[in-house]
């Protein structure tokens, strides 16, 4: 099957599906991601350590071709108790320790981190690397179990992310920014804290991920600043039958140490 993409209505598939349960698809997210990265100048990252490759309570979502064969984007969602800190920890710990308690604190009831967010040049436009791809990440929530999700946000993001219903964090960092992962660049916390009702996105985001996931696999011509995109979405998560949110929350109060590499970089 030719993967190439029509610059007239590109097709894709969005998918979903646990790390440990794919990881062929997992190593082109892993190269399309630093490829991306790369050419943005960025050399160490944290998803470059690969640590969430083999972590039980990571969830991945990748956009592919109908073959495949080609990753076009993706994005994660790490859920707190898994095998490693949530990323926005690793990140910030050693700037503001106050993190890890309030991590553990939203992650009695369920809670993760959106990360990981990324799309090739050969889709830029099309909204995969911006809402689609966020959109959907959210509508995973009820199917994982979470009720409140994390965001570490380049300033280039804070709207689109405010837009789908997360807000501003003002309990870590200054006022919820760091300076991260360089002194001129800031990174600004997030927290989405209605994951069932999504009751702080707008309308027409709310009705979106409302509606994936009353139909979690289903085809849908998407709409973007006049560009059209056809999404087959694949949201239903395989093998959630050997989940557990409740063996996730018990070991995410395990306080554990915490290794911080300042150099790393994972935020949308």
């Amino acid at each position: 099957m030719d993967n190439t993409l029509s610059k007239e209505k590109p097709v894709v598939r969005l998918r979903a599906f646990r790390a440990i349960d794919d990881p062929e698809a997992c190593a082109l997210f892993v190269e399309g991601h630093t490829h991306v990265l790369t050419n943005f100048g960025i050399q160490k990252i944290t998803s470059a350590r690969h640590g969430w490759l083999t972590n039980p309570a990571a969830f991945v979502l990748i956009v592919e071709s109908l073959d495949k064969k080609k990753v076009y984007g993706g994005a994660r969602i790490h859920v707190a108790g898994g095998s490693e800190p949530l990323p926005i920890e690793q990140a910030t710990g050693a700037m503001d320790p106050t993190i890890h308690s309030l991590v553990r604190k939203y992650a009695l009831y369920g809670t993760g981190e959106g990360c990981g967010l990324w799309n090739s040049r050969e889709i830029a436009g099309y909204g995969i690397g911006s809402i689609f791809l966020t959109r959907a990440a959210i509508s995973l929530a009820p199917q994982i179990g979470i009720k409140s999700l994390f965001a570490l946000c380049a300033p280039y993001t804070v709207k689109l992310t405010e837009t789908v219903g997360y807000r501003l964090e003002t309990r870590v960092g200054n006022n919820g920014t760091f300076y991260y992962p360089k002194l001129d660049l800031i990174a600004t916390t997030m927290i989405y804290e209605d994951m069932d009702g999504l009751s702080t996105a707008s309308e027409e985001d709310r009705n979106s991920m409302m509606e994936l996931r009353k139909n979690l696999n289903i085809v849908r011509t998407e709409v973007l600043r006049k560009k059209e995109i056809e999404i087959h979405y694949e949201l239903e998560i395989p093998n959630l039958d050997k989940w557990s949110l409740a063996d996730t929350i018990a070991n995410s109060q395990k306080i554990r140490p915490v290794t911080i590499d300042e150099n790393n970089l994972n935020i949308l």
